[in-house]
């Protein structure tokens, strides 16, 4: 890869006159890590930089990180099924729309429906007592028992 400017590694021997920002290192050099130097950038700064790229595993020592799959399953079928879902919602939003003057309409036929089964069953019940008003039934017992315990035989006549 080349850099857009030129990087030099000059040193206070080196350069003429050097700022005052720039005097000491910004690390002593036992601290700089392996792969890290101290370049003087073209406009008289000096910093650390990297002088190799990074291992593809990233820091030594550190482990990788899986590989990304993508996009989950789960997540790929709720983006799937959120537009059927919705879509099916109103669509049955519409046909209620369209079916409630038939609905209310068929309330009136139940409820009309309902009066007539129950004027028909109090009509039967009324024509029912009346047929069937005749005298009291006559029941007639005859029980006899021998002894103190003994058993009781009886009969019931109806007339």
């Amino acid at each position: 890869m080349e850099t857009p400017y030129e990087i030099t590694t000059l040193t206070r021997t080196n350069h003429p006159n050097p700022p005052a920002h720039t005097v000491r290192s910004p690390l002593a050099p036992a601290e700089i890590p392996p792969g890290v130097e101290l370049v003087t950038l073209p406009d008289g700064r000096r910093t650390l930089a990297y002088t190799q790229p990074p291992a593809p595993g990233g820091p030594a020592g550190a482990p990788a990180a899986p590989p990304s799959s993508g996009v989950p399953a789960w997540a790929k079928t709720t983006a799937l099924l959120a537009p059927t879902v919705g879509v099916g919602i109103g669509a049955g939003g519409f046909g209620l729309s369209y079916a409630a003057p038939g609905v209310l309409a068929m309330t009136d036929a139940l409820w009309a429906a309902a009066a007539l089964v129950a004027t028909g069953c109090g009509g039967a019940a009324l024509l029912l007592g009346r047929w069937r008003r005749s005298a009291p039934a006559q029941i007639t017992q005859n029980i006899t028992a021998t002894g103190l315990f003994g058993r009781a035989n009886g009969t019931i006549t109806h007339r």
